[in-house]
């Protein structure tokens, strides 16, 4: 019988809050739709990993420890799926360790990060609207904090700016740390509206990790919310990752079907070729 395992692979948190409710629940989503798989995780960020052993005892495996561990276990397919947002820095990277390790495996499955296509882009940007639609009163601004790397991200931020307004979520902002729009530009359509005298911060990543906790609700005086309230604002922070929403957890999921019937379709076309 073939042995089959799915890992899931992210920047990872050292908050374990995070880790439960977002990371957790994503891996758990993925475990009740895949019973017949072994599911297990590994995290990119050396630091990460380095404080969870340091002040838990945690121990996570990096991405080249978790496949050779897969190997070594007797682990034939192997659907590697990532909790990124898009097709970055991170993914490019993970695609090329991918290739070191693929022939220790009979099977090797690589999932697409959340953002996937335009059509991920709308689905995502309607479950993070709706997840804070109590907010949405007229007078109050709810503003996502993107994160954002290279190049190539920058479109899917734009993308769901654009989603938000074509969906009718009018008093919706997005902005990012590395990418485009910025805070600047962000801070600039707020400005322009003239009406709000509350916001609402909400991270758009994964897990309200630090970048949630410093760059966006961190009491440094070049956090978000502190230069938000410099201005005049009343700023709330809403301190939840992305993977906590279910409609996101569904979306991992289905991706991780897709890359299963991809590995179940190139299987069968190798065993048709022999």
């Amino acid at each position: 019988m073939t042995k089959r395992g799915i890992l899931t692979v992210s920047f990872g948190t050292a908050c374990l809050n995070s880790l439960d409710l977002e990371i957790g629940a994503v891996e758990r989503a993925v475990c009740a739709c895949f019973p017949e798989y072994e599911v297990r995780r590994a995290f990119s960020s050396e630091i990460v990993i380095r404080k969870l052993k340091d002040r838990y005892g945690m121990q996570t495996d990096s991405l080249n420890e978790a496949l050779k561990r897969a190997a070594l276990d007797g682990f034939q397919s192997l659907i590697v799926q990532p909790l990124y947002l898009a097709d970055g820095y991170e993914y490019t990277k993970l695609k090329n360790t991918l290739k070191e390790y693929r022939n220790l495996f009979e099977h090797v499955a690589l999932g697409s990060p959340l953002l996937a296509c335009d059509e991920d882009v709308r689905a995502a940007a309607r479950a993070a609207a709706q997840r804070t639609a109590e907010y949405d009163d007229g007078k109050t601004a709810v503003c996502f904090m993107g994160h954002g790397s290279a190049a190539r991200e920058e479109s899917v931020y734009e993308k769901l700016r654009f989603c938000l307004s074509q969906e009718g979520y009018e008093n919706y902002y997005i902005g990012t740390m590395k990418a485009v729009p910025s805070f600047d530009d962000m801070r600039k359509r707020l400005r322009e509206h003239g009406g709000y005298r509350k916001i609402v911060l909400q991270p758009f990543l994964v897990t309200a990790g630090s970048h949630a906790r410093t760059d966006m609700a961190g009491v440094n005086e070049n956090s978000w919310k502190n230069m938000l309230e410099r201005e005049g604002y009343d700023v709330r922070c809403l301190l939840e990752g992305l993977g906590r929403i279910p409609a996101i957890q569904r979306m991992y999921v289905s991706h991780v079907k897709k890359a299963a019937q991809a590995g179940k379709a190139a299987g069968q076309q190798a065993l048709n070729m022999r």
